[in-house]
């Protein structure tokens, strides 16, 4: 793989600019940027300031005003920032615009993410995958991107500068790069079409044993729950996207066989480019017999996280199968006590984690448990309740059967 990443977010200072809209009210809007503020940090930049600005919808030019627009040149100026990085993805019009203005790098939501999978994907799996999702969002804006092309032969570069002229034998370097992408898209196409064939075959010589799936949110704690069942020592980490590849591991729970994978985490406004660059990866949890969806309780957002798991599942094939829903960091909740006098309405924010599982959770008690899988609370009764599931399931699948215990060698995907 030629690699390369489109922006490079290293060790900068980044300011971040979101929209309050008619879909979206300041609380998400902070919500979502504290997000963004994560992911930058996660690919090594230091974010120093936000802007926001109330407009029923992006500016088709700009993304935001032009008097918010001024505003931010002033600071960056000011400041001497090094880039400028949008919540939402950009078309090719409004970076070229934004960029011509502000005269530093622009990234978007979508290009943030790419960097950061570029960074984490260690097997050539991962790789090929992420470059694919790469040219993918490069295509369409290659009129201020094609001088970036032009670098790649010295290795590793980032899409900085203003527009580029496109006036007669630019036309002609378009046109041949946008040839090479496509060439080079076809044939990332093949290895991953060949890469799925492989998993596939993979996939059907483990015989019958039960497979469960991990899934959740980024950083809820897949990765440590993985650890745990599986005795293993998988990455895991206080960043998003630790986890690219798929691991895959033989668990073994009072003498009952099982396999058990670790998958990418799930994120809002994950970009489609990369659900479809990942299908391999995600096969895993489209064949999967069981899913143990994990979710951050202490996260003020959770439950919304929980949906963007549900709607990726259901984008991917893979609504509808059973499932436990794991609600980790117990130990981290917190709540806001509200004063004896305070006769408003009492909000989440102010239930302890006991009131809380007594509302919608209460009717989730027979497929929900409660954990801390970094302070080791309740992973016996985890252990209990997965044991009690994967027997289920391997008696249904095979009731004239006893158990089979196959060999099975621990395997990174």
């Amino acid at each position: 793989m030629k690699e390369f990443i489109i922006s490079d977010a290293q060790e900068e200072t980044a300011v971040l600019v979101g929209l309050i809209t008619q879909t979206q009210d300041e609380r998400k809007t902070h919500e979502y940027l504290d997000e963004l503020a994560f992911l930058a940090e996660t690919a090594g930049a230091e974010v120093v300031k936000t802007f926001t600005q109330k407009l029923p919808i992006a500016h088709s030019v700009t993304y935001v005003g032009k008097g918010k627009l001024q505003e931010i040149k002033e600071y960056v100026s000011e400041h001497e920032i090094g880039m400028v990085i949008f919540d939402d993805e950009l078309s090719a019009k409004q970076i070229r615009n934004i960029e011509g203005e502000l005269k530093v790098k622009i990234l978007d939501r979508t290009s943030l993410i790419l960097d950061i999978f570029a960074m984490r994907a260690q097997t050539a799996n991962a790789k090929t995958q992420v470059e694919l999702a790469q040219y993918k969002y490069m295509l369409p804006r290659l009129t201020r991107l094609w001088t970036h092309l032009e670098r790649q032969g010295g290795g590793s570069g980032s899409a900085r500068g203003g527009s580029v002229g496109l006036r007669g034998p630019g036309e002609t370097q378009l046109e041949i790069d946008r040839r090479i992408i496509l060439n080079r898209m076809a044939l990332l196409k093949e290895q991953l079409a060949q890469i799925d064939r492989q998993k596939a075959t993979q996939r059907k010589n483990r015989g019958r044993m039960i497979r469960v799936a991990l899934v959740g949110y980024t950083n809820v704690g897949k990765s440590t729950i993985m650890n745990l069942l599986s005795k293993s020592e998988v990455l895991a980490e206080n960043k998003l996207f630790a986890t690219l590849d798929t691991t895959v591991r033989k668990v073994i729970i009072d003498n009952l066989p099982f396999l058990l994978s670790d998958t990418v985490g799930f994120i809002r406004k994950l970009p489609t480019d990369l659900v479809d660059s990942f299908k391999s990866t995600l096969d895993e949890v489209r064949e999967a017999d069981l899913l143990l969806h994990v979710v951050d309780i202490s996260h003020p957002g959770f439950e919304e996280q929980i949906e963007v798991v549900n709607k990726t599942l259901a984008d991917i094939g893979g609504s509808g199968k059973p499932m436990i829903i794991v609600f980790n960091k117990i130990d981290a909740y917190t709540y806001i006590e509200k004063a004896a006098d305070d006769l408003t309405p009492r909000t989440k924010e102010n239930l302890t984690l006991q009131e809380l599982m007594n509302t919608w959770m209460a009717k989730l008690a027979d497929n929900c448990l409660f954990i801390s899988a970094r302070e080791k609370i309740h992973i016996e009764e985890l252990k209990r309740a997965v044991y009690e599931r994967v027997k289920e399931l391997h008696v249904q699948r095979f009731p004239y059967n006893d158990f089979l215990y196959q060999q099975y060698d621990d395997e990174e995907e």
